[in-house]
C-alpha cells in the first residue's frame, strides 16, 4: 500500500476528506441543537471551559494552530454572542482573561454531551490497539514535516 501513495493522490486528500466529514457532522449537530456556532468557536469555547479560571487568550493562541489575529476574531465573535467575557487578569494588565458567561455555560452544557457522542462515533468499530496505532501513525506523519 505504501508504494501506492502517488496513485491515491497523496495522504493529504484523504485526511482532508475525513476532516470535512467530521466538521460537517459537528455543524449538523450544532444546527439540530439550534446553536449558531462554527467549529472554531466551539474549539475555543471548549478550551476556555477546560482551562477554567486560568483561561487566557495567550494560552488559546499557543494551543491552537491559528494565528493571533484569527483567534482574536473568533473570541470577538464569542463576546458579541454573549458567550464569553474578556477582561484583564488582576495584577497582570498584559494578558486577557477569558471567562464563560452564563449563556456560554449553557451552550457548553447543551453541546458537550453531543460532542462526546460524536467523538465516540469516530472510534466506533475500532479496537483500542487500532486507534493507538492510528494516533502513532498520524504523529509520525506530522513529525516527518517538521
Amino acid at each position: 500500500m505504501l508504494h501506492q501513495i502517488d496513485e491515491i493522490q497523496g495522504i493529504g486528500l484523504h485526511l482532508d476528506l475525513v476532516l470535512r466529514k467530521i466538521q460537517d457532522a459537528y455543524l449538523r449537530r450544532f444546527e439540530a441543537l439550534g446553536v449558531d456556532m462554527t467549529i472554531e468557536q466551539w474549539v475555543i469555547l471548549h478550551q476556555v471551559y477546560e482551562l477554567g479560571e486560568d483561561a487566557s487568550q495567550r494560552d488559546i493562541v499557543q494551543s491552537n494552530f491559528r494565528n493571533r489575529a484569527t483567534i482574536s476574531r473568533v473570541i470577538g465573535g464569542l463576546e458579541r454572542k454573549g458567550w464569553l467575557k474578556k477582561t484583564r487578569f488582576t495584577g497582570d494588565q498584559k494578558r486577557f482573561k477569558l471567562e464563560l458567561t452564563q449563556k456560554g455555560r449553557e451552550i457548553i452544557d447543551s453541546v458537550l454531551p453531543h460532542a462526546h457522542q460524536l467523538r465516540m462515533l469516530a472510534i466506533k468499530n475500532l479496537r483500542s490497539s487500532e486507534f493507538e496505532t492510528f494516533l502513532t501513525v498520524l504523529d509520525t506523519i506530522g513529525n516527518n514535516y517538521t
